[in-house]
């Protein structure tokens, strides 16, 4: 009996390799950051190049630490920062341009020229008009790289999203991606789940150029590299997504909120397509192979954790991302000061790519350590925007919120967070849920576990936040938040 499930997850600033066991337990894992490329403002690339090196060291590294062979692991799971858009040549595997990430506003001009298929983007895909998603990046590429549509054209020039791009290497040479990554392309069909050919019209995209897709738990081959022995690959998951499993959200109406470089939002709604009224997007949420796909709402945050990184390295405020609490902690609140993080614009639920960041309510009386609870503060205030905007979606009084992500070990913002939405915050013992939810699926794909209902019973609650604060407190706080994102919008 093959002990382990492995998990890639390839994220917006690293990439780690994490074994877990049968109860869910992370037996070892190993974590590289790759480098961030700002070539102009607004613009955000990556290295796959380097990404996939250090997918290889990290799954090495992995092994060291857990001390075991490669054949104690019963399949791989690949999760991934979504959008982020790679196009690489079949045949030499070298990619034609940096990865352009997510959060890179290079593609408003083209996403204004297309304004007038609003309407029709949002019906089809469930997304907003936006440059976060990847159909944009892809036809920015195919214009401005010199030779790139002619060898798109050809068949030799071929996209995918972070996951198809491991697994491509991985594999030598297959060509997919899951429902999860699809839908964020603007690209497929909600409800076919296929590349749509009239938004590949709009888009000017050659369909040859694009991967496969299949559901998020099935076998699709087996690692030529990277591992010593074949190892099933039979599990992907956009990263949110991945959470919104490893959550073990299979019921609808189930939410979570995972904290890190963005922030992330999903309600499940079964397997009804729900389109909001109120800024969030629609997504497929997951799909078992020969079962019916689930969907989710979804708010997207563009800032969160990132913000803490860009005060430590711009501004020395603190020297390591942790020491943000201990400096906020000697404030005992904001003093007046809030930050609006709209570096990239605002996503859920303004969608407003002409929003930048903004510190407002500045007086001689504020110090650093207001600064930094404005910092921490920020991803509270965001998370209620989007927060709002579910329950009116789903008119549902939500009570509870699941969380997850590396600013989850910040109690104050936590606490804060609790606060600020009147609803009770709960963290599971296994806070690594991204990279679990890919174990999950690659693991039920070969029999690993069993069942849904097997993995509901490997969660438990490890902490949980309950509001201190009184009505009129919270209300004051959250007008004058909103008072300050007004100020931010259209900027540009």
């Amino acid at each position: 009996m093959k002990k382990y499930i492995g998990a890639i997850d390839q994220g917006t600033t690293s990439t780690r390799f994490i074994l877990f066991d049968h109860k869910s337990n992370v037996a070892a894992s190993h974590q590289i950051e790759h480098k961030q490329v700002f070539p102009k403002a607004g613009w955000v690339e990556h290295d796959p190049l380097e990404i996939w090196q250090n997918t290889k060291k990290v799954i090495k590294a992995t092994l060291q630490k857990a001390e075991i062979s490669d054949d104690q692991i019963a399949a791989i799971g690949i999760t991934n920062q979504r959008e982020t858009t790679v196009i690489w040549n079949r045949k030499t595997g070298k990619p034609y341009h940096n990865a352009i990430v997510w959060q890179d506003t290079r593609t408003d001009n083209i996403c204004r020229t297309l304004e007038n298929k609003e309407e029709l983007l949002k019906e089809k895909t469930g997304l907003p008009l936006a440059t976060y998603f990847s159909g944009p990046k892809i036809k920015w590429l195919l214009n401005n790289v010199k030779g790139l549509r002619k060898a798109a054209e050809s068949g030799d020039a071929i996209f995918g999203n972070m996951d198809s791009w491991i697994i491509w290497n991985l594999t030598g040479g297959k060509h997919i991606t899951d429902v999860t990554n699809a839908s964020r392309t603007m690209l497929m069909n909600l409800k076919t789940l296929d590349w749509d050919d009239e938004l590949l019209e709009i888009l000017d995209i050659p369909r040859k150029m694009l991967p496969e897709i299949c559901s998020s738990s099935e076998i699709y081959g087996k690692t030529k590299t990277g591992f010593e022995n074949e190892i099933p690959i039979s599990g992907i998951l956009g990263d949110q997504q991945a959470a919104l499993f490893g959550q073990t959200c299979f019921q609808k109406c189930n939410v979570k909120n995972t904290y890190g470089t963005g922030c992330f939002m999903l309600l499940n709604t079964g397997n009804e397509i729900v389109h909001s009224k109120n800024g969030l997007l629609t997504t497929v949420g997951y799909q078992i192979k020969d079962q019916k796909p689930v969907y989710a709402l979804e708010g997207s945050v563009a800032i969160a954790g990132s913000l803490i990184q860009w005060i430590r390295d711009n501004f020395s405020l603190i020297k390591e991302s942790h020491e943000i609490d201990d400096l906020a902690e000697k404030a005992a609140d904001n003093g007046g000061v809030y930050f609006v993080p709209a570096f990239s614009g605002l996503f859920a639920p303004h969608w407003n790519s002409g929003a930048r960041g903004t510190i407002i309510g500045l007086t001689h009386f504020v110090n650093k350590s207001h600064l930094a609870r404005a910092v921490l503060e920020a991803t509270a205030f965001q998370t209620r925007d989007v927060f709002e905007a579910m329950q009116k979606d789903s008119g549902l009084n939500i009570k509870e919120l699941k969380v997850d992500g590396g600013m989850t070990a910040s109690n104050l913002l936590m606490q804060f967070q609790a606060d600020i939405l009147n609803a009770s915050v709960i963290l599971p013992n296994v806070a690594e849920t991204t990279a679990l939810g890919a174990a999950y699926v690659a693991g039920l794909a070969v029999g690993f576990w069993k069942s849904t209902n097997e993995l509901q019973k490997n969660w438990k609650e490890k902490q949980k936040w309950n509001s201190k604060m009184t009505e009129n407190k919270r209300n004051k706080l959250y007008g004058q938040w909103q008072k300050a994102v007004n100020r931010s919008l259209d900027w540009e």
